[in-house]
């Protein structure tokens, strides 16, 4: 992966000067595919300890927990998780009538919030920035500061904001997607030529280096694929590089042509009034997300509830657990009226624990999305969520959804979840992960997770959107063992029982090497630990006399 980003460099700038890459690599010593769930003294590794929690459990009979998945969409019928889908037992599939009178037709295993009645579904969608650029410049763009009116103001001093962000962040993915157009061509062309001159069916650097020729078309070409082996991997066949440098301009498409495309708007195929936040019924029944990329969903589905003990592929953190999927996150930013109708429903539906491994910088509905969570609150509904891969300190920086309203700007019910890594030659912390010493509760596993994928696959990821399942299957195990906790003691528990690494210094996410405490990262200082947090729960049990 590292020549690969190099391959991007050189390439770049032998053929235009410029080139920049978003690939977010794996690093190169892989711990056991299952690490998050080992022992840290016994497996030497930060994991969260499930395995040596469950001994201490093997005495007892679980509960049945439903957690909420909002997300991306769910393989449903993947072999290690079909077993763990939650039924809504209320509704008869398929006879196209709300039996149970909640608002949505056919709900049987969640609801699909990005979906048409004519069974079509969003995959790619903008970001809110593009679409507050698009709809504050209706409004705004050539009107001079001092012909706002005072009830403008705000939105106006917004607009300049956004403007300036947008069209930087706008430009700079157009400019990656043509450069990166612009080399796949030349070097497609060159594969071609070469193969051609060679009389081969692969190019490779020692055929290349071999060529003697007064072509000047020859000649400088095969200097310009002379740098680009030398930067690379000499014995790399050409045809690898092409298909490297394709599969970076798959992830560069995506901003170009959608997340900040202002003309580009796939509402219509839900059909519903974004304007009306809280209309019940829009959107469809398909959870899978069919002909969409549900593998976020699908790999933090795993992470929970993956069947324990089947022997197939692996084993997610919690038994007991039914998962309700609910689709509400595209490729793009989530819209604030889904994330909220989405928690609705998982809370009015029975869901127990809601993990939500996504966030955005702007949230121009976030009255909306707070009353949800208020309204989980009410109904003591644990809400667990993903704090971000920004590097950044959100104590400083915007994330939404967040906790960061009301009377103490931190709700109970509330966990916010960092990346830790295995602990193996210092990595202890995602460099990638966001972190905030008033902001994020706690850190869990999010490097190299090993879960599942649609199609019976299996594979890594890495992000706090695998930290916070991890947390919330932590929460549910607890839950499933220990009913009569409430949502703010589950809370309580998971903070309470942190594994905190004395004196453990890491490298802050986003600097390039500046040494903090890791205990300073979050407001509890440690890693989940499953094992510690069972324990907590059983003195907890024996002080209240059961």
């Amino acid at each position: 992966m590292k020549k690969l980003m190099c391959l991007a460099l050189c390439v770049g700038l032998v053929f235009s000067g410029v080139a920049q890459t978003s690939v977010v690599t794996l690093p190169a010593n892989e711990p056991p595919k299952n690490w998050f769930n080992l022992d840290p003294e016994t497996d030497q590794l930060n994991g969260v300890s499930t395995e040596k929690a469950y001994e201490l459990l093997k005495d007892r009979t679980g509960q049945t927990v439903v957690v909420a998945v909002i997300d991306s969409g769910i393989d449903i019928e993947h072999e290690d998780l079909k077993a763990v889908v939650w039924v809504n037992k209320d509704e008869i599939p398929g006879n196209g009538i709300d039996d149970d009178n909640n608002g949505y037709i056919d709900d049987v295993h969640g609801w699909n919030f990005l979906g048409g009645k004519d069974g079509r579904n969003i995959n790619y969608e903008t970001l809110e920035i593009t679409r507050l650029y698009r709809e504050l410049k209706n409004k705004f763009e050539g009107v001079d500061a001092k012909e706002v009116s005072e009830e403008d103001k705000v939105q106006y001093d917004m607009w300049k904001e956004i403007k300036a962000e947008f069209e930087a962040e706008s430009g700079e993915a157009l400019n990656q997607f043509s450069v990166y157009d612009g080399i796949t061509r030349a070097v497609t062309r060159y594969n071609k030529l070469f193969e051609a001159y060679l009389d081969t069916d692969e190019v490779t650097y020692q055929k290349i280096s071999k060529i003697n020729s007064k072509d000047a078309i020859i000649d400088v070409s095969k200097r310009h694929m002379m740098v680009i082996f030398e930067a690379t991997d000499e014995s790399l066949p050409l045809t690898d590089l092409v298909d490297a440098l394709q599969s970076d301009m798959k992830q560069l498409e995506e901003p170009a042509k959608y997340s900040y495309n202002v003309d580009f708007d796939p509402r219509d195929i839900v059909g519903d009034d974004p304007n009306k936040l809280d209309e019940k019924g829009y959107g469809n029944n398909d959870v899978i997300g069919l002909e969409t990329d549900n593998f976020h969903g699908t790999h933090v589905a795993g992470i929970i509830a993956a069947s324990r003990g089947n022997g197939i592929g692996m084993d997610g953190v919690a038994s007991n657990v039914q998962i309700m999927a609910l689709r509400a996150v595209p490729s793009g930013d989530e819209r604030d009226k889904d994330v909220a109708n989405a928690i609705r429903y998982a809370v009015d539906n029975g869901a127990q624990i809601v993990n939500m491994s996504f966030g955005k910088s702007f949230s121009p509905n976030r009255e909306y999305v707070s009353e949800a969570i208020a309204y989980a609150a009410e109904k003591g509904v644990l809400l667990v969520h993903a704090a971000g891969n920004s590097a950044e300190n959100i104590d400083q920086e915007n994330n939404f959804p967040n906790d960061k309203f009301g009377k103490d700007n931190n709700w109970d019910h509330w966990v916010e979840v960092g990346a830790s890594s295995w602990g193996a030659e210092g990595e202890y912390i995602g460099g990638f992960s966001n972190f905030g010493r008033k902001s994020v509760d706690l850190f869990a596993p999010g490097v190299a997770i090993y879960s599942t994928a649609p199609g019976n696959e299996y594979q890594d990821a890495q992000g706090t959107s695998m930290a916070s399942p991890v947390v919330a299957g932590v929460a549910a195990m607890l839950l499933s063992h220990f009913p009569e906790l409430t949502a703010d003691q589950l809370k309580d528990v998971m903070m309470r029982s942190v594994r905190r690494i004395k004196r453990l210094k890491v490298i802050e996410p986003g600097s390039v090497n500046k040494e903090v405490n890791f205990s300073k990262l979050s407001v509890s200082g440690g890693i989940v630990n499953a094992y510690e947090a069972v324990k907590l729960a059983m003195s907890m049990e024996m002080k209240n006399g059961k």
